[in-house]
């Protein structure tokens, strides 16, 4: 962010990404006056431009109002992506030398703070796409990289690796990266709008179960149709050419909800 055009496309991207991570989200006019933790975005991107211009103690004003006005305490200085998204947001707390990459989400209560009052480096980094649970504590200069989730009031001492997930206190590993075969399973059903894996696929709800099976099964077939594309070329076979439409290409978007998006 290093000039107003910058600036104002930010903010931009921090107001539609809310479409995306908050069903409750209706129009833009709705989230820009009544969602705190845009309004805290909204301070900041302002507060850390004035940063930048060495205008520190206007961007530390601006920033205290931000706190005082939403609840959110986001220092000046800390380095925020793209599309970073603070649901509910009362209670948040991001320190000075905290780094945040794109697409992120952080909830109620979370804290990325320090554990040293050294000079430098002393609170967390995450990657793209880190979703940080309501009351977790990330403490420290660590790295929290690509695609981690941090569970709900756990507490983060330590790096965490690309996809795992972590639970408790102190913060421990209960999911791992995913496989490849995972990974494919998981883009089809965010590109049909369902993401299967933020739930058991054991869950009690029928409409969800019937989703996790439907996409099993596509899936399944899917594998099955290569590999007898495969045996009937190795066999000297001719296959037409057709291409697949892509699932993400699809309009899949009901008809109220883009409207609102186009707002």
């Amino acid at each position: 962010m290093t000039d107003k055009v910058n600036l104002w496309q930010h903010i931009k991207e921090d107001i539609h990404c809310v479409f995306e991570r908050d069903p409750a989200a209706r129009t833009t006019f709705e989230i820009i006056t009544t969602y705190p933790g845009v309004q805290a975005m909204q301070w900041h991107r302002l507060s850390h431009w004035l940063w930048q211009c060495k205008l520190k103690w206007f961007a530390r004003f601006f920033s205290m109002l931000a706190r005082w006005l939403t609840g959110i305490e986001i220092h000046p200085a800390a380095k925020i992506g793209r599309r970073f998204f603070i649901d509910h947001g009362m209670g948040v707390v991001i320190g000075e030398t905290a780094e945040i990459g794109d697409d992120c989400t952080l909830y109620h209560s979370v804290t990325l703070g320090g554990t040293s009052w050294k000079e430098g480096k002393r609170h967390p980094t995450l990657g793209n796409n880190v979703v940080v649970g309501a009351g977790a504590k990330v403490l420290g200069p660590i790295t929290i990289h690509d695609g981690a989730r941090i569970g709900s009031n756990a507490v983060v001492v330590k790096d965490v690796e690309q996809d795992q997930t972590v639970v408790g206190v102190p913060g421990r590993v209960v999911k791992t990266a995913l496989t490849e075969d995972q990974k494919q399973k998981q883009k089809l059903a965010q590109s049909v709008g369902f993401d299967a894996y933020g739930t058991s696929s054991n869950t009690l709800d029928p409409v969800a179960s019937a989703i996790h099976g439907l996409i099993e099964h596509i899936h399944a077939l899917d594998k099955r149709v290569d590999t007898m594309c495969q045996t009937i070329q190795q066999l000297g076979g001719e296959l037409p050419n057709v291409n697949m439409p892509d699932l993400k290409d699809c309009d899949l978007t009901p008809d109220n909800k883009k409207d609102q998006q186009d707002k």
